[in-house]
Parts: C-alpha cells; sequence; structure tokens
C-alpha cells in the first residue's frame, strides 16, 4: 500500500534508539544510585543550567575547555556498561565517562554537539520520557524538515557517532515530569 507520509522515522546515519533497553527493577536500581549520588548544578559557559549533574571519569570543563580525569566510575553501573557496550559491540573499557544528569520540571537542554574530545555518545533515560530533537549543524541544510523529533522513552536508550554525532546536534525540549538520564561516552582516537 502507498502511503501519503512515511510511517517511519528518518534518523542520521550513526543514531541507534532501543525502547524498553532496561528492565523495569533495573530502572529502579539506577534510580536508587541517582538518589544516592551527590549532584552539583551544570555550569554552561558561565551560566548555571536548571539540571544537575554528577560526572565519573573524563570530564570536560566549559569554561577553561579542558579534558580532566575524575573519580572513577563506579562499579555499581557495571551492569549497564556492559549492556550497552554489548549493544554496540564495543569493549567495555572504551566507555571513559559516565554522567549523571537530574532534569526538573521544565528544564531544557539547547541545541548543540556534545565536547569535542568525546566520541560514541549514548544515553538511558529514567522515570520519565522526553522529547529528543536532531537536526543538521551546517545552517545551510536546517531548515523546517531537516529537524527529526524523536520521544525517547523511560528506560530506552540511544547512541550516537559517525555522522549523527559529528554533522548533527541535539536538543531536547523542556521536560514535563522530573527525569534522569545516564550518559556514556567514548574518547576520540
Amino acid at each position: 500500500m502507498n502511503l501519503l507520509f512515511p510511517t517511519e522515522t528518518f534518523y542520521p546515519p550513526g543514531f541507534l534508539y532501543k525502547e524498553d533497553f532496561i528492565t523495569g527493577e533495573e530502572e529502579e536500581r539506577l534510580l536508587q544510585l541517582v538518589a544516592k549520588t551527590e549532584r552539583h548544578p551544570m555550569i554552561f559557559h558561565g551560566y548555571e543550567a536548571k539540571r544537575k549533574v554528577a560526572s565519573y571519569g573524563y570530564d570536560w570543563n566549559f569554561e577553561k575547555k579542558i579534558l580532566t580525569k575524575g573519580e572513577p566510575i563506579p562499579q555499581q553501573y557495571l551492569f549497564l556498561i556492559e549492556r550497552v557496550t554489548n549493544q554496540l559491540q564495543l569493549s567495555r573499557e572504551f566507555i571513559v565517562q559516565l554522567l549523571v544528569t537530574e532534569y526538573p520540571v521544565g528544564s531544557v537542554i539547547n541545541w548543540h554537539r556534545d565536547a569535542p574530545p568525546f566520541d560514541l555518545i549514548a544515553g538511558i533515560s529514567l522515570l520519565s520520557d522526553c522529547t529528543f530533537k536532531l537536526r543538521p549543524y551546517d545552517k545551510a541544510r536546517q531548515n523546517r524538515n531537516s529537524t527529526v523529533s524523536l520521544n525517547v522513552k523511560r528506560r530506552s536508550f540511544y547512541a550516537m557517532e559517525g555522522a549523527a554525532r559529528n554533522e548533527w546536534e541535539h536538543s531536547i525540549a523542556p521536560v514535563k515530569e522530573p527525569r534522569y538520564s545516564i550518559t556514556l561516552r567514548t574518547l576520540k582516537q
């Protein structure tokens, strides 16, 4: 049957999305870990964002534009790292950063590409859904039809590498309910 509108969402090359990546029990386990994690306000180019973070492994300082090594990634997250690296067919040693982010109601992430030293970006959404958007980074390629909008469900997984990571930028619309995410990153080689 020919359809007037496509039924599949187009994702840029290098973007992967999987719903129900973790179980409800695993989500609860991660939320308990997050609750015990000390988070601090995210400072981005001199401004305090409406979200709080905790970073393990390597950390990018937006003010000084330097990469530093911080506290090691807690062992309690290893089951999640193994699940992600198995999905991506990647050795777990390549995961050099784990970032826990707390999004209160109304918090947003504006259009951006992740910090320059990082390569593959993978995220797991916890507690609630969010609207995740992608668009070409090149302004000449941006138009109202070039933005891809995706409802990222709780317990889902996404990854960006290659073109999706380097030639596209992403944002998160203001969240309607409290949300947490765990982001894993590799370094550029």
